[in-house]
């Protein structure tokens, strides 16, 4: 009886430990994630955008564009509210994980409430095994729950008074480098195709379920990248697109029609796009969606009028880097 006692007793001061250590950690996260909010300087680049959506006033973005950094250097949401009044939002990361794009999705519906949600497809196409896809599975979920391990280093900034000002709208970087891609043709057709990952197609059903959820609608897309696509790609991913009733977009089989010419329009030799290319494909795919979706023109809504006043900004900057491009092109 006295050994039962004791174990109960022991039982009771390990949950209260646990009710502890949960009540700090949830305290702490709130703190760190309000900070946060009011200051997204204080964040380093690649946790910017999961702060950033959560300073957009509530259930005012329609597109949420999800994926790698192939997502926030193609498609520009200015140009897509210049041209069409149409709100979105781009919550990439470099190197995003698939398991990352689902918690960057349940982050954004906290507070908003898209009619569509993009997933550039590169993230499809990698993920670790063992027990480093574990460990990943792991802290991304913690960091969820538990934003203070996310934002842990959020300290040394508000210390020392550093800050990370990367420019970015609405998730979209402006990347004005140019150096050309040279290798030709890079979407031979085959009927081979690649395999995806188990991994990916368990956090595509939780995505996938999520957004049935919330009746929102999901479009896959992949933007030209000589160095992250080519028609083995392609196969598997319109596979995996019909198999899941799921509209998909290859913009890589559309390369002329675009007008991409691989000589001006890359950052880095074919792997991303630069300010060059983003114009041409944000501009086919604002015409895209206005064609095939009903997402609502904002323009003249009051409610958005910071919308026009950003989009202002954007292009005052803009149109220099665009110069600066033109010129640089002039003197090669």
């Amino acid at each position: 009886m006295q050994d039962f006692k004791n174990k109960i007793k022991k039982g009771g001061k390990t949950a209260l430990f646990f009710l502890i250590l949960m009540t700090i950690l949830t305290g702490l996260s709130i703190f760190v994630t309000e900070i946060s909010k009011k200051n997204d300087k204080l964040i380093q680049g690649r946790n910017k955008s999961l702060i950033q959506i959560q300073q957009e006033p509530e259930n005012s973005i329609d597109l949420l564009i999800l994926g790698d950094s192939l997502s926030y250097t193609a498609l520009s949401p200015m140009q897509m509210w210049r041209d069409y009044g149409i709100t979105s939002f781009i919550g990439g990361q470099s190197g995003q994980k698939i398991h990352e794009t689902y918690y960057m999705l349940k982050t954004a519906l906290e507070t908003q409430s898209p009619k569509l949600v993009v997933i550039e497809t590169d993230v499809l196409l990698h993920s670790r095994t063992g027990l480093g896809r574990i460990r990943e599975k792991i802290e991304e979920k913690l960091s969820f729950y538990f934003p203070v391990f996310r934002y842990h280093n959020i300290w040394k900034p508000l210390l020392m008074g550093t800050e990370y000002a990367e420019e970015s709208y609405k998730g979209f970087m402006l990347r004005d480098t140019i150096q050309a891609y040279k290798k030709g043709e890079y979407m031979k057709e085959t009927a081979d195709k690649v395999t995806l990952s188990p991994v990916v197609t368990e956090y595509m059903d939780k995505i996938i379920n999520l957004c049935n959820e919330n009746g929102i609608q999901i479009l896959l897309v992949s933007t030209p990248s000589p160095v992250n696509y080519n028609f083995k790609k392609y196969n598997a991913l319109k596979e995996y697109a019909k198999e899941n009733n799921l509209k998909y977009l290859d913009m890589n089989l559309k390369v002329k029609k675009l007008g991409i010419n691989w000589e001006s329009d890359t950052l880095d030799k074919g792997d991303h796009l630069n300010l060059l290319g983003a114009q041409k494909i944000t501009g086919y795919f604002g015409d895209y969606l206005k064609s095939r979706y009903n997402l609502l023109d904002h323009r003249k809504d009051k409610k958005y009028e910071m919308w026009n006043r950003d989009a202002e900004d954007y292009e005052k900057k803009l149109e220099k880097k665009i110069e600066m491009m033109q010129k640089s092109l002039r003197n090669i």
